[in-house]
């Protein structure tokens, strides 16, 4: 089929397949485009098959599968994915859904392997088991020394490109070889420039695809484009991307430090008040690059704990909210039930079953996290007592193995406990005080 009618190909197939809000899934193999849909029903199969391009069509259950053949398939795909994404989603929080669609995946590893390194350093400093120390920093440190691999493989999986072309360039920037390549006089390190650098050459990758795909014959379509692909972002990657995602990097880094070693107190009442609006409006999604790269950089974050005050403060108010309305069985009920979540630090549903439903209980609840956040910010002002966590995804009670401090982790776990209970008895305070209005005085009779 000519390249000039690829792109009214896929506008013609979206309405055949049921339109935008239908397809869950686009992929594609070689020679067929392959879609999950959410109703079989609405798919026009009939007018599918009949279509100019079409080679076939197979359907399985929810899965349709349309033969277009090599190199048709891919750039139908690429556009059939624009243009659902065109149509279902508003670019920002688009963005910020891709984002958290890239990492979400990969937080499991980093939750395990920072449990594996906290246990290893443990031992370390108890002088436990030294044969042991060496072998488990071995399998806590493999994963992160090849993260930027999985985040390019994520990235080009999420913006439409081949996923394994994505990691097969942002390897580039880890292979250890790299302490023997100088660029313009100056020596490379590996992993240099870390998860912003793999992001960012994945997503040249996907931009080198998409030009290949576009004005490469598609008889040379499979050997050429995986080449370009590879080849030219790589380069680019060598040449320029690995330093100035390693200065991004840096100045994260430096910016975190800065942050909390000159307005540590007032930052951290800042960051821990806000983060339950943020969370509500699914904004906290773009801090996932900051901490990845923080730990990727630094071995921890020292925001997250930060931020984790704020599920300390909804606590506090969730325990007030259930004093303070003693009738309100359903208020009560959900309390009780939600409580254990929050205290190990899933708060939505605190957040949406009682503290945003009854209004005040939400900002005295952010109340509680801003002093909790304060306190933690506090102890890390002028580099005294500084906390951060080995990987993203738990906070509250469960963030505890995965702490680590400049003065070591009984400190580091001292300091965030304290951080809790002052969230915990803010939040309660605040709600109980402030979280009700004030009952009116009943006007005299007549």
């Amino acid at each position: 089929m000519p390249t000039e009618q690829h792109p009214t190909l896929a506008p013609t197939l979206l309405p055949l397949l049921g339109g935008p809000a239908n397809l869950r899934s686009v992929t594609h193999c070689m020679t067929r485009l392959r879609v999950e849909v959410a109703d079989p029903t609405l798919v026009r199969t009939a007018e599918l098959r009949a279509t100019p391009g079409v080679l076939g069509v197979v359907m399985d259950g929810t899965a349709v599968q349309v033969v277009l053949g090599p190199g048709t398939v891919t750039r139908v795909a690429a556009a059939l994915r624009a243009e659902r994404q065109a149509r279902t989603a508003a670019p920002t929080r688009q963005t910020l859904r891709r984002v958290t669609r890239i990492f979400v995946p990969l937080i499991p590893a980093l939750i395990g392997c920072g449990v594996i390194a906290g246990l290893a350093g443990l031992l370390a400093n108890l002088r436990w088991a030294p044969a042991l120390v060496p072998a488990l920093n071995a399998v806590a440190s493999g994963f992160m020394s090849l993260i930027g691999v999985f985040v390019g493989y994520r990235t080009a999986k999420e913006f439409g490109g081949t996923p394994v072309l994505g990691g097969a360039v942002a390897a580039v920037a880890v292979w250890p070889g790299l302490a023997q390549v100088e660029v313009f006089g100056r020596g490379l390190t590996p992993g240099q420039g870390g998860v912003l650098g793999a992001l960012a050459a994945a997503l040249l990758a996907v931009a080198v695809e998409r030009g290949c795909r576009r004005v490469v014959p598609e008889a040379l379509d499979v050997l050429v484009t995986p080449t370009l692909t590879v080849l030219l972002p790589g380069l680019a990657t060598l040449y320029g991307l690995m330093w100035a995602a390693g200065e991004a990097s840096s100045a994260v880094g430096w910016f975190a430090d800065w942050l909390l070693s000159h307005g540590g107190a007032v930052a951290g009442f800042v960051l821990g008040g806000l983060f339950l609006p943020l969370v509500m409006l699914g904004l906290h999604q773009a801090l996932i690059p900051v901490h990845a790269t923080l730990i990727a950089e630094r071995g921890s974050t020292v925001l997250l704990p930060i931020l984790a005050m704020a599920g300390a403060g909804q606590v506090g108010a969730a325990v007030a909210v259930y004093l303070r309305l003693p009738d309100d069985i359903s208020v009560r009920r959900t309390v009780r039930s939600a409580l254990p979540a929050g205290l190990l630090g899933v708060g939505e549903p605190l957040v949406y079953g009682v503290s945003l439903p009854l209004g005040r209980p939400f900002a005295t609840a952010c109340v509680g996290g801003a002093f909790g956040g304060g306190f933690v910010g506090f102890m890390a002002q002028d580099g005294g007592g500084t906390v951060g966590a080995t990987a993203i995804g738990p906070s509250g009670w469960a963030l505890f193995p995965l702490l680590r401090g400049d003065h070591g982790p009984v400190e580091a776990v001292v300091v965030y406990a304290a951080g809790l209970l002052v969230g915990y008895a803010a939040g309660f305070l605040a709600t109980y005080f402030f979280g009700f209005p004030r009952k009116r005085p009943r006007a005299a009779s007549p």
